[in-house]
Order: C-alpha cells, then structure tokens, then sequence
C-alpha cells in the first residue's frame, strides 16, 4: 500500500506531501537568505554613509547661532547664561551632554533638556536637506568604503528589487501554510489529528503546491539564488568599485538617494501635480519585470503617470530621461499582456531609440524606415515588438485603420513635430492617436510660453481639455500653468529633480549617414585618409546627419536657456557647425589664438544671458580653461586620445558648475567612429580609468593612449575591406597626419 494519493480535496498526501512540503521549505530557506543578504548588504550602506552624513550636520549645525534655538521652542528658553559660557552655535549644544550644560551657573535641568531638545529638533531638520555628495577627484577612506558597499548593490542590477520584493511576498505567503500544513508532514500525526486540523493541514497543502508552481514557473530559486551570490560578492578593489562609479554614477546617486532618504523635495519629483493625481499616480504599481536598468524616484513616477493618465505629454527639461520613462511604461505593458509597440520620431534618433531599447528592456526594437520599411511593418504587425519609425516614413505605412490591430502605446518623441495640425505628419500622428487607447508625446521643450502651441498637442490627446487651456495659464507661471494642464502634462527641471545626481551625465548620440555623407565616406576611406574619414560626417553639410542632429540639440539647449560648448578636433567642422548657426556662436577657440584672446571670448561666452553657443577645438579648450557657464557639451567626433576628450569635459564639469552637466558624442554607425570606440574599449579598463584621474594622466595624455599612427592604419585597412575598396591590389595611401 502506497503512501502517496490525493484526497478529495486534491490535496497530495503522504510521501507527496513531504516531498512538497520540503520542496516549500528550500523555496523559503532561499527566499530567507537573499532576504537577509539584501538587508546586510544595505547596513553596510548605512554604517559608511552614517559618519559622512554626521560630518555634514556637524558643519551645518555650526554654521547656525545658538539663538536660533528660541526660535524652535517659542522664545521660552532662556540662553544667556549658556552664550556667556562660549556655547555659539547650535552644533556645540547639540554635541554637549544634559551633565555638561547642568554645570554651567545658572542652567537648570529643565533649561539643559530644553536646550538639547531644541538642537535635536534643528539637527533632525538638518539631516533631510543635507546630501552625501561623492568626490571622485578627492576620495578618502570614508567615502571608498561608501561606494564598496553602494557597488555591491548596484553591481547586482535590478534583479535584487525583483528578488527582494518576490522573496518578501513568498515569505509572507509561504509561512503561516507551512505552519498549518504541519501535521501533513507525517502519517501519525495526520492519524491523531483532530479532523479541523486534517481538513486545515490538507488545503493549506494544497495551496502550498500552488504557491511552488507558481514559483517554479517564474523561476524564483534561480533568481534568489543568483541575486544573493552577487549580493555577497565582493569587489576585486577598491579601484574596481570606484571606476565603475564612474561609469554608472546615476545609479549610484540614485541607490543613495532611496537609502537615505534624501532625495528631492517630492511635490518637485512629482511635477507639482494636484494632489488627487498625484495620489492616483502613486498607487500604480510599476512593472519592471521587462526591465534592465533601475528607475530613479522621478522617473518611476513619470513612467507611472504615463500609464495612469493614459494619453499625455512628457515634458521634462533635457537631461533627466524621457525615453527610458518611455521604455519603462512600454515594458509594464508588455508585462502586463500588451505586444504591439509604435514609436514615432525623427530620424535623427531612430538608431538612439533602438539601441535604448535593447540595452534598457528586454523588448524587442525593430526599426521601421528606409527601402524595407514595408517589409518591416507587416514583420511587425505579425509579430510584435517596439516598431520605431519616423515622422516621415509614417505617412507611407498603412494606416491605423488598415492596420487589423491596435498597439498597446505610441510613443511620439519630440512631439513638438506635430504642433500644427495642417502638417502631413501631423496628420499622420493624428490617424494613430485616434485609434491608441494609450498615448505618450515627449517633448523637452517647455511648454509655459508656448500655450498655443501646447493646445495643438493637447488637442491630439484630450481634446475635451484644449479649450480650458488660456494664454493667461503662461503669462501666471509655470506652477499655474501646470496646474491648470495637470491631466495631460508633466514636466520637471533639472534642478527640481537632479540633487542626488552627480553632475556629469555623458550621452552616446549614434547617426545613420545619410547619401551624402556615405558618398563622401566611402572616398575617404578609398584614398586612405583616416583624418577626412573623421570628418566626412561633415564633408556635405545640407545632408549630413551629425550636423542635423548637432542642431537638434542646440535648438532644445536653447529652448532651455542652457549654454552649449561645441568641440572638435577640426576646425574645418567647426567652421561647418558656425555656418549652420548663423550668427552668434562665440569661437571657434583654436590653438593659434592668444591664452589671453581665447579667456576673453570665454568671458564674453560666460556673461550672455541665457542661451549661448561656443565653439572651440578639442586641443585649444581642453587646457587650462574654465568654462562651468556651459551645461550642455556637444564632441563632433570621437577622440583618438580619450584623455584629451576627458580634459576638455573637465572645463566646464569642474567646481563652480552648478548645473549638471550633459554631454553628448556624436557617433555615425558602422564608421570610423564605432572603430575607434572598439579598438580603445579593448585595453584594460581599469588601467586606463584609474590612470586617468591621476596626475600623471592629466599632464601626459600620450601615457595611457595608443599609437596614433597604429590606430589609422588598422582603421582604415578594415575600412577598406569592409567596404570593398582598395580590393584590386593598389596600396591605399598612407594615414593623413
């Protein structure tokens, strides 16, 4: 006679039921420890950022007079006798102990507790305005061991969030059903059992299978057991932990903020929204199971709002992450059922869009543009995924109502595109809209000066709510005017949102060559001319696509009151770049301008109100330059020497810069530029960052970068092969100096 056999509650009995019972218990042991690694893993955040945050309150509290303490307690505490005895500022009294200040003639105990309460009231209000601010240049001890324990975190990815959260879930479920289905774990005890108890034992056995196949099916134990390895993982160095720092800074930022606690003011992150929307936004749970990259507090909420409000514009400033806001909502989407995906933008960053995509979820991008793009739209029709296409290419692809299906959001990114309805591809938008339950317009331009102009896009998405929407909303404020569009429109600044950012936020901008520029590229690399292949994105200025996009970003600079520095290493392009401008741009900054001549015009630069474009060449403004005016920094091309571009940045991302700094490189895809990037990405990482902050690296670029003259000639010898030239047998010509 077997042990095992269902009941007639379906439950498994017997033999079975331990084997599940013990399965349930190694599923709740895991869950347990990544539980328990996470929750050490962020003590030792805290105990590093404990002595950095109490050395920040020291300094602000002894920068307060020890007046102020009447203030917290109504003019009720007597403090005459505790200033003559040498008490200044509120730090002091805060560091002093009830026996210290009892000693003091004429300080009762009731003045000494009073006094101490009042500073413990000021220092606590203290403790959540000041932020840990972590300085690469200059690291201690203190601030090593907080970047170690903050890597170790960030190292492990969004997965720990997911783990942590599945394993808190499955603890709290797990539990009490094992603790009922106790008497199920032998066949005596199922025997003297009061029946209650049996019938309590075998459902909660029952559902205890449910809970293992659900989690079985998701693949917890995998996940949990993977998170806690990376979560007990330590880093090869201190060095290791700092380069990667470096490279992810935001998300270290970010990881600190949430921690501490000391993120932005939230009515700011939340875009000043009513109240009522807000908490409507902050009770959807977001999806991130489709995810690779952990949101920070803001753009969670944005991608929340989003999905909450179901047809709204995006308008934050430039630099604080509108596509992977984008992507976030498109993945909790696709997580919760949803397939099809339309992003309409303009062509200049198509190919940015589907490298975020891939990189940032696990979606699948499938560009819908140029010759095959019909091709392309029935693939994506039959198959789903993310379809990026452009404002252009729009009108060619079969209408919405044509389509047979509806996606699941349309993203249309720089939306300020369609502002006028007589456009064609404003009516091709129009068409899609009509028909998408969910709609997304992401634009950085403001849109409080613009109100007509918003009424424009507002109409394609709640057009009930254009006509309540006066010129009055503008001319009263921004805050007014977010009021009064606050269903449909959500914008935050950088300066609202960025305090647990640092102040550098570097930006890959990837191009596709147009005719032009390809035409002009394949005769650079025929004649063997690797500084014209360099520079042939520039060589047909009414085509090319790097200009096009150069301009872009300047336009929206602009349309944020935000100064632009623009390098190169040519002055040719720079030239080029001035053209296209018009008139007004400051520069170009070259080698063979006097120090004294190249200050003035960085001064001149620095003094404008507002807006402004600098030009300058990569080797002129990266020596011994201060230009923190500039927020926006624009590389035409990359560098051969990575030090000379990491110097140049350094001019305006420096002490004295109160704004973050974004810094944008253009790239043209499947170039001399994507070649560069591979050959110098291939030395050892770490060597090459750890050399650059250090002073050699500074005062002698040449030592940690390659061999100009190596470096062109393996480039244009791959070039030539690639595209097929040079093939007869001729000897292409030698690398241009």
């Amino acid at each position: 006679m077997t042990e095992a056999g269902p009941t007639e509650a379906g439950a498994p009995t017997g033999k079975a039921a331990r084997e599940l019972l013990a399965q349930a218990e190694r599923l709740l042991d895991t869950a347990r420890a990544v539980r328990a690694d996470h929750a050490r893993a962020v003590e030792a955040v805290h105990t590093a950022l404990a002595p950095l945050l109490d050395s920040l309150i020291r300094r602000e509290l002894s920068a307060i007079p020890v007046s102020r303490l009447k203030d917290v307690t109504e003019g009720r505490l007597r403090l005459g006798a505790v200033e003559q005895a040498g008490f200044t500022n509120v730090g002091q009294v805060h560091e002093a102990n009830r026996y210290e200040l009892r000693q003091i003639p004429g300080v009762g105990a009731q003045t000494a507790d009073q006094a101490l309460a009042a500073a413990g009231q000021i220092a606590h209000a203290v403790r959540d305005t000041v932020a840990v601010r972590i300085e690469v240049d200059t690291p201690d001890d203190s601030t090593t061991a907080l970047v170690t324990a903050l890597h170790r975190l960030v190292e492990a990815g969004p997965d720990v969030r997911r783990a942590v959260d599945a394993a808190v879930r499955l603890i709290g479920t797990l539990e009490p059903l094992l603790t009922a289905a106790g008497p199920a774990r032998g066949r005596l005890r199922m025997l003297f059992a009061r029946r209650p108890a049996r019938a309590e034992a075998l459902a909660a056995v029952a559902s205890v299978r449910t809970v293992v196949a659900e989690a079985v099916a998701r693949e917890l134990l995998l996940l949990f057991g993977q998170v806690s390895v990376d979560l007990l993982r330590e880093p090869e160095s201190d060095v290791t932990a700092w380069v990667d720092f470096e490279l992810r800074s935001a998300e270290y930022y970010s990881l600190l903020a949430e921690l501490s606690g000391t993120g932005p003011d939230r009515a700011a992150a939340e875009g000043f929204l009513p109240t009522g929307i807000a908490d409507r936004v902050r009770g959807l749970r977001l999806d991130d199971a489709h995810l690779r990259v952990s949101l920070r507090g803001y753009q969670s909420f944005g991608a929340r709002f989003a999905l909450a409000q179901k047809r709204v514009i995006l308008g934050d400033e430039m630099g604080l992450g509108k596509t992977v806001q984008a992507i976030a909502a498109l993945a909790h989407l696709s997580a919760r059922g949803e397939t099809h995906f339309l992003v309409v933008c303009p062509a200049s960053v198509l190919i940015n869009w589907a490298r975020e995509v891939r990189a940032r979820s696990t979606l699948r991008a499938l560009p819908v543009h140029g010759p095959e793009r019909q091709g392309a739209f029935t693939e994506w029709r039959e198959s789903g995924g993310v379809a990026l296409t452009t404002f252009d290419a729009l009108h060619t692809l079969p209408a919405a109502r044509d389509c047979g299906m509806t996606p699941g959001m349309l993203v249309v990114d720089e939306a300020h595109y369609v502002k006028n309805p007589a456009t064609r591809r404003s009516r091709a938008v129009s068409g899609w809209t009509q028909r998408t339950e969910r709609v997304l317009f992401l634009t950085g331009t403001p849109m409080e000066n613009r109100v007509e102009e918003f009424r424009s896009l507002v109409r394609h998405l709640q057009p009930e709510l254009a006509p309540s929407i006066h010129t009055t909303h503008g001319a009263a404020g921004s805050h007014a005017f977010r009021k009064a569009v606050a269903p449909a429109y959500l914008r935050r600044n950088q300066q609202d949102v960025l305090t647990e950012l640092p102040a550098l936020v570097q930006v890959d901008e990837s191009v596709e060559f147009s005719e032009g520029d390809l035409d002009a590229y394949r005769e650079a690399v025929g004649a063997g001319h690797f500084m014209r292949m360099r520079r042939a994105a520039y060589a047909r200025p009414a085509t090319s696509a790097k200009l096009h996009r150069l301009l872009e970003l300047v336009a929206e600079a602009a349309d944020n009151s935000l100064k632009v520095v623009v390098f190169s290493y040519f002055r040719e392009v720079l030239l080029t770049v001035e053209h296209a401008l018009g008139e007004g741009a400051f520069g170009p900054l070259a080698g063979s301008l006097p120090a004294a001549r190249r200050q003035e015009i960085i001064d001149d630069f620095a003094a404008v109100e507002g807006h402004a474009v600098l030009l300058s060449q990569i080797q002129a403004g990266g020596v011994g330059l201060n230009m923190q005016a500039a927020s926006v920094v624009i590389i035409c091309e990359p560098q051969i020497k990575p030090t000379m571009e990491h110097q140049a940045v350094a001019r305006a991302h420096r002490m004295g810069q109160i704004r973050t700094v974004r810094v944008h490189r253009l790239l043209a895809a499947d170039s001399v530029d994507e070649r560069m990037l591979n050959i110098l990405a291939r030395k050892e990482r770490l060597f090459d960052l750890y050399a650059r902050r250090s002073a050699v690296a500074e005062t002698t670029p040449d030592a940690v970068d390659v061999s100009d003259g190596a470096l062109a000639r393996r480039i244009v010898e791959e070039e030539q092969l690639r595209l097929a030239t040079g093939a007869d047998g001729t000897v292409a010509a030698a690398p241009e100096n």
